[in-house]
């Protein structure tokens, strides 16, 4: 209930947001070089893809994430800046939004994450090491022909009764909260697995860094690139071997602590090339311990350096990425998109996490100035200050930038150790049966044989 209501009130405040103010932010002297290089050649229009992107970060925050509503607070804006009036009409912006580059987007919202990585601070790291997150979810789409061709929606759902539904894979800094990489697939089908997205995704990883993940991941291809990387793991072990794990073979570390060797599966991958299955090492050595009756596998095999307690600690930190991905869906709104097309789907997705990362921006600026860790700080505690800062209409004068983050760093998230929450939803719903049949059918259903009664 919290959290409903307070979700409900950032969406309230968030509905006076414009793209003015979001250009502010575009424009400001660190990411002004890469809007120009990434923005591509245009006539000088209305809506020029820095102003187009702009419109669109404000309208993905909004209560109403309507083009129309995007379009007259650009228009109120222009009056209020003493410029000429323009048309509410949406089509010249909805077509400026067709010609916006998804790839400058989404290289804008890399380059951003990266600016917030490099700018932690040594005391955020694990011991000195950057440790990053990956973790995947779904999103559902508008139930339109082309989003059903592109995203089908799960197979158990009769047609005309589900949504199209993407699969969305991220990888986030630890220290930071900063998406540093995204990739999205449909839902189901080859290659839209979330091993698929993360292995497309390798590049985001450098040697020393830590990679944090559930069971989905430590397969054993993946291990063994990320060594050839220089990029240590701790996972969860993958479910289809944990009853195949007996601590009393290998080389024994402690209780349920042992070193095991891998051996390559006998079969290449369809996914991979002969050429890289013939690469990859004959075993690897991995390392296995149990810690709350759970099996967790690493490439960190010291146990003097890398004591198992210390490592299942470190791993209780993967549920950042849980709140992470809550944020960005729940707080935000992108649990379910808008864009009626693939492209523009795609296009949203990473509007909104542009969007994320320049919230994540201000709270690395906040933390910095108060000393703390940006994983200390309220991330519905920023947006809400932001998006209020927004209404007011302020200027980003470096005096007010400053009173705005000290403002951030005042409320903290409460320590909650071993946190267990039920997956169950209180608040009952509305007494309506589901629909179980196209809509069309249903209301030529309605005009024959009138509404279905409520349920009891």
């Amino acid at each position: 209930m919290h959290a409903t209501h307070t979700r409900r009130r950032i969406q309230t405040r968030g509905t006076k947001t414009t793209g003015f103010d979001f250009f502010n932010l575009l424009t400001s002297p660190e990411l002004l070089d890469s809007v120009d290089n990434l923005s591509p050649k245009h006539r000088e229009r209305l809506y020029t893809p820095t102003e187009t992107l702009s419109m669109f970060l404000a309208q993905v925050m909004s209560a109403d994430s309507s083009c129309q509503q995007a379009v007259n607070q650009a228009a109120i804006q222009r009056l209020g800046h003493g410029l000429s009036s323009n048309s509410t009409h949406t089509g010249g912006y909805c077509r400026a939004r067709q010609r916006l580059p998804t790839d400058m987007v989404s290289e804008l919202a890399r380059q951003l994450g990266a600016l917030i990585d490099q700018q932690s601070a040594d005391p955020w790291c694990w011991k000195n090491r950057r440790v990053l997150i990956a973790d995947g979810t779904t999103l559902t789409m508008p139930d339109t022909e082309d989003n059903q061709r592109e995203f089908p929606q799960q197979r158990a759902q009769k047609p005309g009764l589900g949504f199209p539904i993407c699969r969305l894979v991220g990888i986030t800094s630890l220290a930071s909260g900063a998406l540093l990489n995204a990739a999205i697939s449909p839902y189901s089908g080859k290659g839209s697995d979330e091993q698929t997205l993360l292995r497309s995704m390798a590049d985001t990883f450098e040697s020393g860094d830590l990679v944090l993940g559930d069971a989905f991941y430590p397969t054993y291809f993946f291990i063994a690139a990320m060594q050839a990387k220089g990029v240590d793991l701790l996972m969860e072990q993958n479910g289809a071997r944990k009853l195949s794990t007996d601590f009393r073979r290998g080389h024994k570390l402690g209780t349920c602590d042992h070193l095991i060797d891998l051996k390559k599966p006998a079969q290449c991958p369809a996914w991979m090339s002969a050429e890289d299955y013939a690469e990859a090492p004959a075993t690897l050595t991995i390392r296995e311990f149990k810690h709350a009756k759970k099996i967790m596998v690493t490439t960190l095999n010291c146990p003097k350096s890398h004591p198992s307690k210390e490592l299942a600690s470190l791993y209780k930190e993967r549920w950042h990425i849980e709140l992470d991905i809550r944020n960005i869906k729940t707080t935000m709104g992108m649990h379910i998109l808008s864009c009626k097309s693939p492209e523009m789907a795609v296009k949203e997705v990473w509007v909104y996490l542009l969007a994320y990362n320049m919230i994540r921006l201000m709270m690395a600026q906040s933390a910095l100035l108060a000393d703390l860790s940006p994983r200390q700080l309220s991330f519905k505690h920023c947006l809400q200050l932001w998006l209020v800062y927004q209404q007011c209409g302020a200027t980003f004068d470096a005096n007010q930038l400053t009173v705005l983050f000290k403002l951030m760093a005042q409320q903290r998230v409460g320590l909650r150790p071993n946190r267990a929450e039920p997956r169950a939803v209180k608040r009952r719903p509305k007494p309506y049966p589901l629909l179980t049949k196209p809509r069309d059918q249903a209301r030529a259903d309605v005009r024959k044989f009138g509404h279905a009664k409520k349920l009891k």
